[in-house]
């Protein structure tokens, strides 16, 4: 900026430009509000049917996560706008009292000249003593103040340019408040992405500073996008490569530093494959095109002839964070592509394509980084619309799971399904009600009826999977227990779900049967029957005119199915006889507690209050269709507390699976006290003329016992039993 367009700069555009943007954002706020309390709230609570089940809802969805982003973004824009121009008006301001003071004071005088240039000359002759100091000072002076306004303004060009670049449509959803932020993080990204071009150069300080910067601006958009694309796609591939050989073995505070490194790096390039730059498109297409290629530190390693496969270091870099839904997407397809091509059955093979050769550990954890799937299933686990899309394909969904069978990839693949069913990413924390979709259902359907096989369903259960199939099941609490009652429950076990029919009665016995051998699994199945029927139960109990019929029937019904599935979970404890197992004892014990923790946080938080609040790593919430009326107080918690403060297993193969309060000696009476319990509350909470707490007691004895029995009889017809 030039001396005489900042002394004559008149600023009025610029604040009617902020004012317009403030227009916008006050206006945004209004439109953002209206989209997420009423539009979306009613259509998530809406029983959509048809076309509108799918394309309604979704577009509904995504139409108010674009108001949020256009505020956002708007915002940011306003912001950066306002804090320029109070910039350029102190720079303007403190220019004109320089050359003011240089006149009044030092008879100096200050002339532009062509070109952008300026001159400082005594006013006076002749020139008083000290006259060339005084306009070198001065000169010096002006000279700071227009490289500053300079900087300034060019600055906030960038930023501006480099918000609206960041999406070809809609909007990004940057954030930043001022313009020297935004700016910092554009200068920051630039270093980082210099500083790894070559990490062989990097001293152990500049990577300490590496991994310190990335943890301050992962979740910086324009950080992110700015550092990968500067960076580019081979060469981060090649930069994290090197970096895994350089510190191969490292231990102590090494380790700690690489593993937040590769944690903060995995998310810093995730946010950035959000962006839709130029830059981050050639990006996203370079690490496509780099897939196949083998990377090495050193070419000459005799130990390492091969490299590690870009698709090796990529999903490397998948542990961590929520890649784009495209991206992932484009990505899966190669890589599935090449998992799937060794002949022989379903699933096999892909273990020795991947952990061939003698390749650098790519992982500073647990994972050695060897087998792609486990990265890029864990960047599913972080986005379920990703992952629902991944597994829709029927064959992707039998290989992968099939898969587990002959890999460590397990775990991994069970987190992913989880996300795509319940619609929760890992360690999502829940925070609105998420209905489930007829494609969610469907793939539920899937993983039900595969653990339900004989033979070979058992063994996906284990330690790595139990937890999440146990999720999964406390997610659909609703339509397993409508799949349980059959048909004509409709109307007491109420769900909004868009398919609350489509599971299979046969294979969610069986599956619950064999998630229960797990402890998490169990304990998430436990947790998740005590809620929904708790909260049922409430529901019915509040509002009678739910069920058009006795509000006594209601309670029998909802009772029987949780003596029924209480009933399964016991069977299947007892017919494994874990309950034999001090180790397993233990494991129930602590699993319960995190399980009822987790829900109980959940509840308190007020997430969904009414609804049936589920647990996991990705906690799922299934709304009945009374939870928008707001009459749901504690019950569900209290069924929780139950829980949590009486969870002790004796030890012998008839006794508790976890002991109420000292008072229960088995499962089955504490199903009984559960329910009662959480249907005595409800009456003293809300009333009922309809029924008396005696009378309520004995009916639910009665249901829990029978369903019970019911229990018995229909795991003695679907699955060989060792306990029968």
């Amino acid at each position: 900026m030039d001396l005489e367009a900042l002394r004559h700069a008149n600023f009025s555009a610029l604040s009617t430009a902020i004012t317009d943007w403030s227009t916008v954002v006050k206006n945004l706020k209004t439109l953002e509000k209206r989209s997420r309390d009423d539009m979306k709230a009613k259509a998530d609570k809406a029983n959509w049917t048809g076309v509108n089940a799918t394309v309604s809802r979704e577009f509904i969805a995504k139409t108010a996560g674009e108001f949020s982003d256009a505020l956002t973004q708007a915002t940011s824009i306003r912001d950066i706008l306002r804090d320029t121009h109070d910039e350029l008006v102190g720079y303007r301001d403190e220019l004109k009292k320089a050359l003011d003071d240089g006149f009044e004071k030092d008879k100096l005088s200050v002339y532009g000249e062509k070109g952008g240039g300026f001159r400082v000359m005594a006013a006076v002759h002749p020139e008083p003593p000290g006259t060339q100091q005084r306009a070198d000072a001065l000169r010096d002076n002006i000279q700071r103040i227009l490289n500053q306004a300079t900087t300034s303004d060019s600055t906030a060009a960038r930023v501006l340019r480099a918000i609206a670049e960041q999406a070809d449509y809609g909007f990004s959803g940057v954030k930043h408040g001022d313009r020297d932020s935004a700016a910092d993080a554009l200068n920051k990204a630039d270093a980082m992405a210099k500083l790894a071009k070559d990490a062989k150069k990097m001293s152990p300080e500049e990577l300490a500073e590496f991994q310190r910067t990335l943890a301050q601006y992962k979740d910086d958009e324009l950080f992110a996008a700015t550092f990968a694309s500067k960076l580019g796609g081979k060469e981060t591939l090649q930069f994290w490569n090197d970096v895994a050989e350089l510190h191969a073995g490292a231990t102590g505070d090494e380790l700690k530093q690489l593993q937040s490194l590769q944690r903060d790096l995995s998310m810093t390039l995730a946010n950035a494959t959000l962006s839709d730059s130029d830059g981050m498109e050639k990006w996203k297409q370079k690490v496509l095109d780099e897939a196949t290629t083998a990377f090495r530190t050193n070419a000459a390693d005799p130990l390492r002839p091969n490299g590690a496969m870009g698709y090796q270091v990529m999903s490397s870099l998948m542990h961590h964070g929520k890649y784009d839904a495209e991206f992932l997407d484009a990505y899966g397809k190669q890589l599935l592509k090449m998992d799937m091509a060794p002949a022989g059955l379903t699933g096999m093979g892909t273990n020795d394509l991947w952990k061939a050769g003698n390749i650098t550990d790519l992982v500073f954890g647990k994972d050695d980084g060897r087998d792609p799937l486990v990265g890029y299933m864990k960047a599913l686990s972080h986005n379920p619309e990703a992952a629902l899309e991944t597994f829709d394909d029927k064959k992707v969904f039998e290989h992968m799971l099939e898969s587990t069978r002959y890999t460590d990839r397990d775990g991994a693949v069970a987190h992913a399904l989880e996300a795509a069913v319940t619609g929760y990413g890992d360690g999502e924390k829940a925070t609105d009600v998420r209905p489930h979709s007829k494609a969610q259902v469907a793939l539920m359907q899937d993983v039900m009826q595969a653990v339900a096989q004989p033979e070979t369903g058992a063994k996906l259960v284990n330690k790595a999977t139990g937890e999440s199939f146990g999720d999964m099941a406390a997610a659909y609490m609703p339509e397993i227990s409508r799949s349980i009652a059959g048909k004509g429950a409709e109307s007491i076990f109420w769900s909004n779900s868009q398919d609350p029919n489509g599971l299979n009665k046969l294979d969610a016995t069986r599956f619950l049967y064999e998630t229960a051998r797990d402890p998490m699994g169990r304990a998430a199945i436990i947790v998740g029957e005590s809620v929904y029927t708790a909260s049922s139960l409430e529901a019915h109990i509040a509002q009678p005119d739910l069920f058009d019929g006795r509000t006594e029937d209601a309670v029998k019904t909802i009772s029987k199915n949780a003596g029924i599935i209480e009933g399964i979970v016991g069977h299947s404890v007892a017919d494994a006889k874990i309950a034999g197992d001090l180790e397993a004892e233990k494991d129930a014990n602590t699993a319960l507690k995190t399980k009822g923790d987790v829900v109980k946080a959940i509840l308190s938080a007020g997430v969904g209050v009414g609804t049936v609040a589920l647990v996991g790593t990705a906690p799922a919430v299934a709304a009945t269709a009374a939870a928008a009326s707001g009459f749901f107080g504690g019950i569900a918690g209290m069924s929780v507390d139950r829980l949590i403060d009486a969870q002790q297993i004796d030890g012998a193969l008839d006794q508790a699976l976890y002991d109420s309060g000292g008072k229960l000696n088995d499962a089955q009476e504490s199903a009984n006290v559960q329910t009662q319990e959480s249907a005595v509350a409800a009456i003293k909470e809300h009333g009922s003329e309809e029924l008396t707490e005696d009378a309520l007691r004995n009916t639910i004895r009665q249901e829990v016992q029978a369903g019970w029995n019911d229990s018995d009889n229909m795991l003695e017809d679907s699955h060989a039993r060792p306990a029968a």
